[in-house]
């Protein structure tokens, strides 16, 4: 079997491209020109792997990629995934994460292709819709990113039906994972708890910080881990016919709750004083080491996302194994242990 995934760089697709090569795949990924390597989260298994450069809003660019590699599967990751930097670069996000996948699905329906597809859609599509969200809650999205995307999912069921294309789409909650970019919220947080850590048992420590800055602490998140997810998606392209799928563990906690277990992790207990803009994040010993920006608050917010992954659980027999508190630990402590060596 041939896979081609979009976004193999990423957080998603490094975990995606071990599972297929596992599975005994020949694994191809497109990855973007640049002047610098951003192939870090697959240098491991670079000597497995055959990368193409290319790019979603080339359209002629993958009929060619597609005409040459004619993979038996393709996983669609690749999009402008973070939902603040959304606001701030619209148009790119839309061209990118909707018009994107259009031109993908209509490379394959020119080809004449027969390839199963995977379509990477979000759980930001439901936005302010009333939780948990199923399949069929109504999309209300809040952000450019929930936007763009919402167009992909229904460009991908309209391909569907109308082509009769293999085309099935995972409406993926929140999934994380010490691979995860530092500017996503997780990440960042457990990063900055690394090297607090650090910074109190070393004061000669070379990235000295004594706390993090955060937005709404308030805000509810279903989290899993990547590594559960992209089980998932394989599941998906397996099954005899295409279909939409939540996937999800089912729980939500918030940010101030993520921050908590982070923080326990690395031997520090966090209580809260203030309110607003003004609350902070005190440890045992009364050091702040969180703080609120409001520049760092979402102009339309999302409150609460949480997903009911019945179906997921009905038809592909998938169920997450990961806990939320495992996932917070082993982020912690890879960070805790790359800041160790980084520091030698």
């Amino acid at each position: 079997m041939k896979a081609f995934i979009t976004g193999i760089t990423g957080q998603t697709g490094s975990y995606l491209a071990e599972l297929l090569l596992s599975k005994g795949y020949e694994v191809h990924g497109m990855i973007r020109r640049s002047s610098s390597f951003n192939t870090k989260r697959i240098d491991h298994i670079f000597d497995r792997i055959i990368l193409h450069y290319g790019d979603m809003t080339d359209g002629a660019g993958l009929i060619n990629l597609l005409s040459n590699i004619r993979p038996d599967e393709i996983y669609n990751l690749a999009a402008q995934s973070h939902v603040m930097v959304s606001f701030e670069t619209p148009e790119y996000t839309s061209q990118t994460n909707a018009l994107g996948v259009l031109k993908l699905l209509e490379a394959v329906r020119v080809l004449g292709l027969k390839t199963r597809i995977y379509q990477a859609s979000t759980s930001e599509m439901f936005g302010s819709a009333e939780s948990p969200q199923t399949e069929n809650t109504p999309f209300m999205p809040c952000s450019p990113y929930g936007t763009a995307k919402l167009y992909a999912h229904w460009i991908c069921k309209n391909y569907r039906e109308s082509y009769d294309m293999f085309v099935s789409t995972g409406l993926l909650f929140n999934h994380e994972s010490p691979r995860r970019g530092e500017t996503f919220v997780t990440r960042k947080v457990t990063k900055a708890v690394a090297n607090i850590y650090h910074s109190k048992l070393n004061p000669m420590f070379k990235y000295p910080q004594e706390f993090v800055t955060l937005g709404n602490l308030n805000a509810l998140r279903d989290w899993g881990h990547a590594r559960d997810y992209v089980r998932a998606m394989w599941m998906m392209l397996q099954q005899d016919t295409p279909d939409d799928y939540v996937i999800a563990t089912g729980n939500t906690y918030s940010i101030r709750a993520m921050v908590e277990t982070a923080f326990k992790y690395a031997g520090m207990e966090i209580t809260w004083r203030g309110v607003d803009y003004d609350e902070v994040g005190i440890d045992q010993d009364g050091h702040v080491r969180v703080k609120i920006d409001p520049r760092y608050v979402r102009p339309n917010e999302v409150y609460v996302l949480c997903g009911h992954a019945r179906k997921a659980h009905d038809k592909l027999k998938w169920w997450p194994e990961i806990s939320f508190d495992r996932l917070i630990e082993e982020m912690v402590i890879h960070d805790i242990n790359a800041l160790s060596i980084s520091h030698r």
